[in-house]
């Protein structure tokens, strides 16, 4: 099944958002340009940064962090690939896949389902080379390890917030990056697999009932 989109979002945190790419990138939009809407100024800015990243784009530190917010709010799960992608490339996976683990962790429930969204593009192979970071250090070219005890954290954290929180995005959207195999976890977490298994089971969402059998399955 497709990753699920959000059934709560803050309009004005992602519009926010959206004009803080445009800044930091130096995107060449107009932010007073007259706006039809939230989705189709959305797919401008996307539209921008996907032309940026063709030509070449040098991305500074505070770019990463605009960059990821904005992966983090974006409602379409399709679409905030491209926010995570350009900073995939200049600053790496294991860079990427923290500042997410850090969202899930601290964040918002929305934030929370907003970083599950986008940790599912942190596993892109990176395919911009002209894309790189201001600094210079530690760029996702050179970066050969996307971070295999970050991967780790992140299964348990999600696992023990997929227990934990009860909030119907933040279950949507972590199930499916969810691995529900007790071999993934330390013994001392195999009783929370099952419990986060009867919790889907068992839950009223029927997207989150038949994703877990999907998964189960597997």
């Amino acid at each position: 099944m497709a990753l699920p989109g959000c059934t709560e979002r803050r309009e004005d945190v992602y519009e926010t958002c959206l004009e803080s790419v445009v800044r930091s990138l130096g995107l060449d939009i107009a932010l007073e340009t007259e706006r039809e809407d939230l989705w189709t100024w959305g797919h401008v800015v996307r539209a921008a940064i996907r032309d940026a990243c063709r030509r070449g784009v040098v991305l500074s530190e505070e770019s990463f962090d605009v960059l990821l917010r904005a992966a983090v709010h974006e409602p379409d799960p399709s679409f905030n690939r491209w926010f995570v992608e350009p900073a995939l490339n200049a600053f790496g996976p294991r860079r990427v896949r923290i500042a997410l683990l850090e969202y899930l962790r601290t964040g918002t429930d929305l934030e929370r389902a907003g970083a599950a969204r986008a940790w599912y593009w942190s596993a892109l192979p990176l395919q911009m080379p002209v894309v790189r970071a201001e600094n210079g250090r530690a760029t996702g070219q050179a970066e050969t390890d996307g971070g295999s005890a970050v991967v780790a954290e992140w299964n348990e954290a999600a696992l023990r917030e997929f227990v934990s929180n009860e909030h119907l995005d933040v279950r949507r959207c972590i199930l499916p990056g969810l691995s529900l195999r007790k071999s993934v976890y330390p013994p001392e977490l195999h009783a929370l697999v099952d419990a986060a298994v009867a919790t889907a089971r068992a839950h009223p969402d029927e997207y989150i009932r038949h994703r877990v059998e999907h998964q189960v399955g597997d």
